[in-house]
């Protein structure tokens, strides 16, 4: 996810303080002394806190799409759709299934160690840190959060510094609605970044770039942290000839200009042949003419660049093929107009990072059997659709290449699916959340056998004897 750079930091606090650099190790450590006086671990507790954290959203949803359209220019249902509408979905999710979740699993135990009953328990982990991107500021933040409170688990939320509207008014809001001695919101850029990160926590979990990504693990490292990487990729988009060419442009230009293109699980490229290219980029034009206007600079529903230096960098992107349609640029307004480009050369720099913004393109391949080679000479992305009326094809790509989530014929819809894991592979990330993955990735599932005191056979003890050795084999 092209969300690395932190730039100068901005403000600090947990809501109560403002303006004050937080004391990051007596944070954490007062959080640690709750975490053990067992409040958190408690399944009324965790469910109170989860619907208070939906209150939070619904009493403040207008202020939070205000901040969202603040930071990114984005269209209020829009910023429903993707950020308070998906943690809210996430909130109920968690709430239905909670009494299931924290269940301890019963698992069979082998005759040697009867008479015995043994299960799996979940407990929750300790203090954890969420750290968040700019892209999907609200979301990003809080949808992590769910299952660290649904675990029974303390949390430290760091919002993006790079998106200051919604990251002020989650550090004015989250006190009031949670847990105080429990959770804690943290502002600023690099130095309170950094302080968070020199602290020993239970488990981190990043969303962002590659670069601060190894940052993250460097730290965590020193203190054995387990982590959860967010980190993204160059998701490719292939079509094939059979694709229903229509349907396909509308929800490639869905899925690419979707706030703006700053969307980690965005397709970053197409991979089609000549043919179908030549109807697929007027295609995807007239559906983005449809959604946004004939200049979607003018639409309350197309959003901006996060900042003046994401957007220096798209317009360079620009530059680097030919535009099939698009390709306006305004520096100064942060604003990147949908872009088709084709020609692009492989060995251009648009092909080399993620682009994280409104710039397709469109790649042409001889044979339509190059997709799964080309995919795989790169690291392995986030994403990965495949675009076919061919359930074969489709499945033949799917298993050949490594990807972190997959969709067929659509784009991202899968995050809609709270029961499918999300997260990345390789370079695009490690670990998961959402729903019980996300409960499992917050929870420790230790390994209890209980046992009393009748039928306490010799045969473990010594001394040892032929008749002790010939009954071991036999009750393996």
């Amino acid at each position: 996810m092209e969300a690395d750079t932190l730039e100068p930091p901005l403000t600090t606090g947990d809501g109560s303080d403002r303006g004050q650099p937080p004391n990051a190790a007596a944070l954490v450590g007062g959080l640690r002394t709750y975490f053990r006086s067992g409040t958190t671990a408690g399944l009324s507790w965790r469910r109170q806190q989860l619907r208070q954290l939906r209150k939070m959203l619904e009493d403040n949803e207008s202020r939070f799409l205000q901040a969202l359209g603040d930071d990114l220019n984005k269209a209020p249902q829009e910023s429903y759709m993707t950020e308070v509408s998906a943690v809210c979905g996430d909130i109920d999710h968690a709430l239905k299934r909670l009494k299931n979740w924290v269940k301890p699993r019963r698992v069979s135990t082998p005759l040697v160690a009867q008479p015995a009953r043994s299960y799996v328990h979940p407990e929750p982990l300790g203090v954890i840190l969420v750290i968040g991107a700019w892209n999907y500021p609200l979301q990003l933040l809080l949808s992590p959060l769910v299952p660290a409170i649904a675990a029974g688990n303390c949390a430290v939320v760091k919002p993006s510094e790079l998106a200051p509207a919604t990251s002020a008014l989650v550090a004015e809001l989250l006190p009031r609605y949670l847990d105080n001695d429990a959770f804690a919101c943290v502002e600023g850029a690099v130095p309170e970044t950094t302080d968070l990160l020199e602290q020993r926590w239970d488990h981190i979990l990043y969303t962002g770039g590659g670069r601060i990504g190894k940052v993250v693990m460097q730290a965590a490292a020193r203190h054995l942290t387990p982590v959860t990487l967010e980190l993204g990729g160059k998701s490719p988009c292939i079509v094939a000839d059979d694709a229903d060419i229509t349907v396909t442009a509308r929800r490639i230009a869905w899925g690419k200009f979707t706030n703006a293109g700053q969307t980690c699980i965005a397709p970053d490229y197409v991979l089609c042949s000549s043919t179908t290219a030549d109807r697929l980029v007027p295609a995807i034009e007239a559906e983005v003419r449809k959604m946004f206007g004939d200049d979607p600079r003018q639409s309350p529903d197309y959003g901006r660049i996060i900042n003046r230096r994401h957007a220096e960098r798209l317009a360079a992107y620009v530059k680097e093929g030919e535009v099939a349609w698009g390709g306006q640029v305004d520096v100064e307004d942060r604003y990147i107009a949908p872009t088709l480009l084709r020609g692009t050369g492989t060995d251009a720099q648009v092909m080399q990072e993620e682009i994280f913004g409104p710039v397709l393109p469109v790649i042409e391949l001889e044979d339509f059997r190059e997709a799964e080679d080309f995919v795989n000479r790169r690291e392995k992305p986030l994403a990965l659709y495949v675009f076919t009326a061919d359930s074969g094809t489709a499945d033949r790509i799917l298993n050949r290449c490594s990807s972190g989530n997959a969709c067929v014929n659509d784009c991202m819809m899968f995050m809609a699916v709270h029961e499918l894991p999300f997260g990345g592979v390789g370079q695009s990330g490690m670990g998961a959340y959402h729903g019980e993955h996300g409960f499992k990735t917050f929870s420790h599932y230790k390994a209890v056998m209980k046992r009393g005191y009748f039928l306490d056979l010799d045969l473990r003890y010594a001394p040892f004897s032929r008749r002790k050795f010939k009954l071991l084999r036999w009750l393996r």
